[in-house]
């Protein structure tokens, strides 16, 4: 098992409200903020807990990695907790992420599908395997590179698996900068932050039946 790693949380200042309604809140959650609680007294500052501070009835939808930054949804009722899993659980909710990473793809496109299980004994790693893994699958566009030999990618995940982004483009040979699990020594140097952020959410809204497009700003760009 991996040593843990140093929880350092940003500073609370407020809320980055992207969405809001009688339901539902999205929040802009900041790089280096755990989703939700982890383990441990020290690991109790989270984005689910500072909103609670303002809203104590908020519950959990989905997660982002400690090291992700931008947009996590929130539901304000148990009913729209339950109608929110439901469409992710069938796949209804479309998420897009920015990536800045290593190297330039051969193609300006593509789909990874690489199957993906923990890796326990390096947990809380995960690892490509084809006898066990789990069917895991990322979409990928290149949106643009730079002379430092550096690429902006559009993500789009498929399957929403544990660390899927951070490993798919790791087996590419295109890790994202900054990533310290999954990127050469030369890649998690290239940035003091994981440069992976969740920038826009599309789904039809439960109560409302309305299209829902979310956006959230990326911050490295």
């Amino acid at each position: 098992m991996l040593q843990p790693i140093t929880y350092n949380p940003p500073l609370h200042l407020k809320l980055d409200i992207l969405y809001q309604d009688n339901d539902l809140i999205a929040l802009n959650k900041p790089s280096g903020l755990l989703s939700v609680p982890g383990r441990g007294d020290d690991k109790q500052d989270c984005m689910l807990s500072r909103l609670q501070l303002e809203h104590p009835q908020a519950l959990v939808i989905h997660r982002l990695d400690m090291s992700t930054s931008g947009l996590l949804l929130f539901a304000l009722n148990k009913e729209m907790q339950k109608y929110m899993s439901i469409l992710f659980e069938k796949k209804r909710i479309h998420k897009q992420y920015i990536a800045k990473v290593h190297g330039i793809p051969k193609e300006s496109s593509g789909i990874i599908d690489q199957p993906l299980i923990t890796d326990w004994i390096n947990r809380p790693k995960q690892k490509i395997d084809y006898r066990t893994g789990k069917h895991s699958k990322t979409k990928y566009t290149l949106i643009s590179s730079d002379k430092e030999n550096n690429s902006i990618v559009k993500l789009e995940p498929v399957t929403g698996r544990s660390h899927q982004l951070r490993v798919h483009m790791s087996s590419l040979g295109h890790a994202i900068l900054g990533d310290k699990l999954y990127g050469t020594q030369q890649t998690q140097n290239a940035s003091n932050r994981l440069l992976l952020h969740a920038e826009k959410i599309n789904f039809i809204h439960p109560l409302t039946d309305k299209q829902t497009h979310i956006n959230c700003t990326v911050d490295f760009l």
